[in-house]
Formats: structure tokens, C-alpha cells, sequence
């Protein structure tokens, strides 16, 4: 065994790990959890390491690891490339857990040719929904991680592991405790935005789907649409696990890894052509029929308008929450929709899309726009904006203070109250 962190070569951040196993064995990429370190793996290592060079990483600010938050799931695969091409690895086999899992989803989508067989754990295409993942990073910055760690044992284990395995438990939870924050934050908003539902059939490696019968946080019916949408997939249902079932069901996760890289791993020292990236069609399509002229719009504009729309409802929804977005848009109707695209167009699609300020800056100004101007029916949302892109709540009061001062003393009461409320409400800890 050894491990160590590189510095990258290409102005990547590469990752802190660790291998295990005959140094001329294939590897074996292994990947943990989010909150947890490649210690959630120990249990797995007396077999598969016989077998394997077992690669194990931690992500970043997990397990003591430089903490330095990655900006998306692509970032983490990316520095997880970047670690294995400065040890000479090529060609290897891949077993990731929740987001680990993904990070694997994403090595197979982008460079089929380095991945020879997967095994995803505890998985899923899409993590929640991306209110989810924010709201736990509003409350992580709020309250620290104190609340992820003391709801760890009920969304990781089993009732009966629990109240069986106290030591192993609290171990667990302890990892938590030690990860940084900023870091922590940051996956989340990585497993906000992951979302490959439509891209599974292209994940062309064979491919495991392990998953705890018990599991409340990705379960069953989660493996099940992986299963369905990858071609070449295989389920496999762990009895009396949860959602960290290789730490739950070590010798029944480990017998189902050892018997899917043995049978599945095919090929795994010579490289494999990159499929192209689109297909050519075997058919050539024709319209039947033309039923009337097309609109003369340019199709450049029209382009650009479209383009202007997807940006926008992506940002807006990533601002004020998918809830409360579709709740706008299920209240729109012939009258108001035409406001509704032109809100979404160039409010979010233009302003809030520009690169001068950043999230948290914009933030501050609307808050203060609206104090000044006395709209405070908006305050409550853009509250809870604020809180989403980063703001604290003790930032939210300097910038009601400051507004006070600027705008007059009874509006920013108002606003004080109105804000007090929304925070309150979403920044509790879960319970």
C-alpha cells in the first residue's frame, strides 16, 4: 500500500490517493461517497486487492484532501484523469458509490475507451431534484455540518445496523464531521446539476447496478432506470443494506464485484476505438410534405432567442428553485405568457447570465433595489435566492443595514421581517 497527492500537469487539480494491490495487476478505480473517504471501501480490500491494483481517491476537502471545491461532476472526472495519467494508467475498471457512481457515469460517457467495465453503487442519473441538493448546501453554510453528520446513520444504514454497529456508525459519522465545508457545498451543487437521463444509452462498457434493497436516498427504483437505459446493465439487490452498503453488507457488496470485474473485464490492457461522437444515420429522411410557408425569421435570431430562453430558465430555476419556478410558470396563461418568456429571456437569460458580478453580488444589489423601490411582495424569494447562491444570513443583515442607512429605516423593517421569517424556514436543520 502507499498513497500520495501530485501536482497536475496541466493545471488540473489531480486528486489524494492511495493504491492497494499487485503493482502489476490491472487497476481497479474505486470511488466514495459523498461525506465519506476511501475508508468506506477498507472492508472490500483483503479480496479485491488480490486480484487488482486497487485505486482509491478521496474527493476533495474529504479525509484531510487539499480543499479545493470542483465545479461539477466533469471537474471530478477530469481530475481524476488527470491523476491517473500522471501514474501511467490507461485502461482501467471503475466501481463508484452515489457520487462516485456518477463520477464513473461520466469517465464512460466522455472516454469510453479508458473505462473497461463499471459497477455503480447506490447510483442514480439524476440525484434528487436540484432544490435537494441546494437547500442541504444552504443549510451546510448556514449551521456547518453538524446537521449532515447527526442525519448521516438514518439515510446511510439500516435501523437494525444502527442500533448493532455503534463503533462502525459513528465512525461514519465522524467523516462528515471531518470534511470541509466549502468542498462539501460544492458536490452538491455538482449533484445538483447532474442529470444524464437521456444520455444512458450511450454508456456502451458492461456495467453493474448494486444497490441496497433498503436504501431511502438512491434506491431500487433508481437502479432500476440505470438498468433500463444502460445497454448493456446488469441489477444486483443487496437484502438488509441501506445506502453505504459496502460498509452495511461488505461480504455480499465485495462477492458481486469480484464476480462482475472477473466476467465483464474484457480487453482490459489494449485500447478500444472512441465511438464517434455522432453516429452517422443509416436512412436518409426527407419531408413528406410541406403544409405552409415557414415564418420568415432569421434563423440566426431565432436561434439566438431560443439559445437566450434555455440559458435563462436554467439560471432562473438554479436561482429561485425549480418550485418556485414552475409554480410561475403553471400560473401563466395567454395573457401573461409573452411577460413570462420576456422575464425569462432577458431577466435570466441576459442579466443574470452576464459575467461582471458574480451570484452572490447580484444578490446583494436586488435585495437593496427592493428595499429602495418598496417592492418587498418579491423579498421573500429573493431571500431565498440570496441564501441559494452563497449569501449567509449574517451577510443578508449587513446588506439590510446598509440598506436601512441608504433607503429609509421603515421599508428595511419590513424587509428585516419578511427575511427573519424565510430564513428561519430554510435554514433549519433537518430534524
Amino acid at each position: 500500500m502507499w498513497e500520495r497527492e501530485w501536482v497536475s500537469q496541466k493545471n488540473v487539480e489531480t486528486l489524494k490517493y492511495r493504491f492497494d494491490g499487485p503493482e502489476d495487476a490491472p487497476v481497479l478505480v474505486i470511488g466514495p461517497s459523498l461525506g465519506t473517504t476511501w475508508h468506506m471501501w477498507d472492508r472490500q480490500m483483503p479480496e479485491l486487492a488480490q486480484h487488482w491494483r486497487v485505486f482509491r481517491y478521496d474527493l476533495p476537502g474529504h479525509g484531510g484532501a487539499p480543499a479545493h471545491p470542483a465545479t461539477g461532476i466533469g471537474d471530478l472526472a477530469d481530475r481524476l484523469l488527470a491523476t491517473l495519467d500522471s501514474l501511467g494508467v490507461q485502461r482501467f475498471g471503475y466501481a463508484g458509490c452515489s457520487i462516485g457512481g456518477a463520477i464513473g457515469t461520466e469517465l464512460a460517457l466522455r472516454h469510453p475507451d479508458r473505462v473497461a467495465s463499471l459497477a455503480l453503487v447506490a447510483a442514480s442519473p439524476r440525484f434528487g431534484s436540484a432544490d435537494e441538493f441546494r437547500q442541504r448546501g444552504v443549510i451546510v453554510r448556514t449551521n456547518g455540518l453538524e446537521p449532515m453528520a447527526r442525519t448521516a446513520p438514518e439515510a446511510w444504514f439500516t435501523p437494525g445496523f444502527v442500533a448493532a454497529q455503534p463503533a462502525i456508525v459513528e465512525w461514519a459519522v465522524q467523516m462528515v464531521r471531518t470534511t470541509d465545508p466549502g468542498c462539501y457545498i460544492a458536490a452538491c451543487e455538482a449533484l445538483a446539476a447532474f442529470d444524464i437521463r437521456t444520455e444512458l444509452g450511450r454508456i456502451t462498457v458492461p456495467t453493474l447496478v448494486l444497490v441496497g434493497a433498503e436504501d431511502q436516498v438512491t434506491g431500487p427504483a433508481e437502479a432500476r432506470t440505470l438498468v433500463a437505459g444502460i445497454p448493456d446493465a446488469r441489477l444486483a439487490l443487496v437484502p438488509g443494506a441501506s445506502h453505504l452498503a459496502p460498509v452495511e453488507q461488505p461480504g455480499a457488496v465485495t462477492d458481486l464485484l469480484l464476480t462482475h470485474f472477473s466476467t465483464a473485464w474484457q480487453d482490459t490492457l489494449g485500447p478500444i476505438p472512441v465511438p464517434p461522437a455522432v453516429p452517422a444515420l443509416s436512412v436518409h429522411f426527407a419531408p413528406v410534405a410541406e403544409i405552409a410557408p415557414a415564418a420568415v425569421v432569421p434563423e440566426a435570431t431565432a436561434a439566438a432567442g431560443q439559445d437566450r430562453y434555455e440559458r435563462g430558465i436554467k439560471v432562473r430555476r438554479e436561482v429561485l428553485g425549480d418550485a418556485h419556478v414552475d409554480g410561475a410558470l403553471a400560473a401563466s396563461d395567454a395573457f401573461t405568457e409573452d411577460f413570462e418568456d420576456l422575464l425569462t429571456r432577458y431577466t435570466w437569460g441576459e442579466v443574470w447570465n452576464r459575467e461582471g458580478l458574480d451570484r452572490r453580488t447580484r444578490s446583494c444589489v436586488t435585495l437593496t433595489a427592493l428595499v429602495a423601490s418598496g417592492r418587498l411582495e418579491s423579498l421573500a424569494a429573493d431571500t431565498r435566492a440570496a441564501l441559494r447562491n452563497g449569501l449567509t444570513p449574517d451577510e443578508i443583515k449587513e446588506v439590510l443595514l446598509q440598506s436601512a442607512v441608504y433607503c429609509g429605516m421603515p421599508a428595511a423593517g419590513a424587509a428585516f421581517a419578511i427575511a427573519r421569517g424565510v430564513i428561519q424556514e430554510v435554514t433549519r436543520p433537518p430534524a
